[in-house]
């Protein structure tokens, strides 16, 4: 991957390649950022360029042997090591060697920007999570004791470092404290809180930011070929989050869905007509499970922005105009007397929804448990 194909971040990137050209890369680096800001591809861009032999001030060059190499995943000097569980394919003690068909295929199809979820439901493993295992500490210990093959450096890309489980954590320590020459590790994590000190103390951070809204908005028009207009909206509500930002402009009209469809519910419940909110659940019972999951995720964030205005903290509301407007005037029916109960409520339906409960009866009772709830006062 080339830095050109990482979206925003140039300061980070600017870094990076500086740290390249006065040979002052660290040994062992911690990406740590939040989800969407490009730390897979900044990682891949920024091995692909250290190993390159004819980078230039800004970039690889992308055509000599190693980047094509490297484009490909294929580079004999880039290991990786990622979370794993029980597939089909792999029916007892999993690691990351086992699955780098997979792994290589799917970077490289979502050009180094997907989260956790995205890359268990590639496995296919339903509701198993994912962990880093002993055996692949055991198995990248023992292919860095030998020496480079083509590249300078040996470099070994380890994503989600929060899933290290802490036998393979401690494996890793003494690799990270005094790894053989000329190898780099590059580690990835989302949440500083969940890495053991031990692993943390020993890698030098490199803090990724979210990517800015301008050029989220630049990366939108270009993937979509769209005007400005059509991917303000998606590039404001993602902050700063490239995933989110797809996901937004893909299903823009679902979320204008749920807005107006939220907000006619909301009516219906205020007014109290029981024909009406009876013939609202029979309506949504008919759009199918996951878009009424939706919808309730849709409740989950009204409530959730009707704090934020109640604290008068509405600069973290990232809506569009008419959305916004709603959710400021609704904001005065959440209080500390009923934000919980609604939370729970939605909470409550999404569950039974998933476990195929009758939608109607469904959404015609949590409608009635609405209207008690918007009139509860603190």
């Amino acid at each position: 991957m080339l830095f050109s194909q990482v979206i925003g971040q140039q300061a980070v990137k600017n870094r990076l390649i500086q740290s390249v050209q006065h040979n002052r890369v660290s040994h062992a680096q911690l990406f740590l950022g939040p989800e969407g800001s490009g730390k897979l591809a900044l990682a891949l861009a920024y091995a692909q360029y250290i190993n390159c032999k004819n980078r230039t001030l800004s970039d690889s060059c992308g055509v000599c042997p190693s980047c094509v190499k490297m484009a490909k995943l294929s580079h004999p000097d880039l290991h990786f090591i990622f979370p794993t569980t029980i597939t089909k394919k792999v029916k007892k003690e999993p690691e990351s060697i086992l699955f780098l068909e997979e792994w290589r295929k799917f970077v490289i199809e979502q050009k180094g920007y997907f989260n956790a979820n995205h890359w268990y439901d590639y496995l296919g493993v339903e509701n198993k999570q994912g962990t880093i295992y002993a055996r692949d500490a055991n198995e990248i210990i023992r292919k860095l004791q030998y020496k480079s093959y083509e590249g300078e450096y040996k470099i070994t890309i380890l994503w989600m470092l929060e899933k290290i489980n802490p036998t393979a954590a401690n494996k890793m320590l003494k690799l990270l404290e005094e790894p053989p020459d000329k190898t780099i590790f590059i580690l990835l994590a989302e949440e500083q809180e969940q890495i053991l000190p031990t692993v943390r103390s020993r890698a030098y951070l490199v803090k990724i930011p979210k990517i800015t809204d301008s050029d989220l908005l630049h990366a939108l028009m270009q993937h979509f070929d769209c005007r400005e207009a059509d991917a303000r909206d998606a590039a404001l509500m993602a902050q700063g989050n490239w995933i989110e930002a797809l996901r937004l402009f893909e299903n823009s009209e679902e979320e204008k869905y749920n807005f107006q469809t939220f907000q006619q519910w909301m009516r219906l419940c205020f007014k109290v007509s029981i024909i009406e909110l009876s013939d609202f659940s029979a309506n949504i019972a008919t759009i199918g499970r996951e878009r009424q999951k939706s919808f309730l995720l849709y409740g989950l964030h009204l409530f959730r922005n009707g704090l934020l205005f109640n604290n008068q903290i509405s600069k973290l509301v990232r809506l569009p105009a008419d959305e916004h407007d709603f959710h400021a005037k609704f904001a005065s029916f959440v209080n500390g007397g009923n934000v919980l109960p609604m939370v729970k409520l939605m909470e409550d339906s999404i569950l039974h929804i998933e476990r195929n409960a009758n939608p109607s009866i469904l959404f015609m009772d949590t409608s009635l448990k609405m209207v008690k709830l918007l009139k509860m006062k603190v």
